[in-house]
């Protein structure tokens, strides 16, 4: 007998992180593990032209998107420049709770300034951005990105050194993930604990004794 030829189909894609969701054409849902998928938030962020990847993982019969990197597009940049100012850029590694991150910060100042200002605005911002990431996972960073809140706290910052015109971060991506370090208890805690344990044991054991020799006596 022939045997039936399989049929691909669209399979709902969840993103939780725009509150979204997104098909991907496949033969079974188990195929989706593992695939990157690009979405344009351009109409989502009211003009703001980010370009955001994910990364599809497959829980419980279902598929979800979890983010991988965003961009901001060259041509939005591009006419966020104005005549008479300068724009600063940088990228970096920097590691986050549970990821090494590469990242791309992209400043305008309101007037032309110098080469002086120009690097104490690069370093700050670079100094700023990794003590701010350090202790954040990197979904939250994302939501955060996208919410423009990091921007705005790196704006304050900067503002010390020159105003600026603009503050964002031109490109974020997840190099590699990092393992979660669980904080062990020390062994005194560990040890106290078991005794604790032991004790409640020893007097279980001696009221069933108690109970057991006045059952006897009456």
């Amino acid at each position: 007998m022939a045997q039936a030829k399989r049929k691909k189909k669209f399979f709902d894609v969840e993103m939780p992180i725009i509150n979204k969701q997104t098909q991907i054409f496949a033969y079974e849902l188990a195929e989706l593990e593992g695939k990157y998928i690009r979405y344009d938030l351009t109409r989502i962020l009211r003009g703001k032209s980010i370009l955001m990847q994910f990364r599809v993982q497959v829980k419980d019969n279902k598929a979800i998107a979890i983010p991988r990197g965003a961009i901001l597009m060259p041509y939005f940049l591009r006419r966020m420049i104005r005549k008479g100012t300068d724009y600063v850029e940088d990228s970096f590694i920097a590691e986050c709770k549970d990821a090494s991150l590469k990242i791309k910060p992209f400043l305008i100042t309101r007037r032309k300034v110098s080469k002086r200002v120009r690097r104490g605005l690069r370093e700050k911002a670079k100094q700023e951005i990794i003590k701010y990431l350090k202790d954040k996972p990197s979904q939250k960073i994302f939501e955060e990105i996208l919410k423009n809140k990091m921007q705005k706290d790196l704006s304050i910052l900067l503002k010390k050194i020159y105003p600026l015109a603009l503050c964002e971060i031109k490109s974020i991506e997840i190099k590699k993930d990092l393992e979660v370090k669980v904080k062990e208890k020390p062994k005194e805690e560990k040890q106290e604990k078991e005794e604790d344990i032991q004790e409640k044991k020893e007097k279980k054991s001696k009221k069933k004794e108690e109970k057991e020799a006045d059952s006897k006596e009456n």
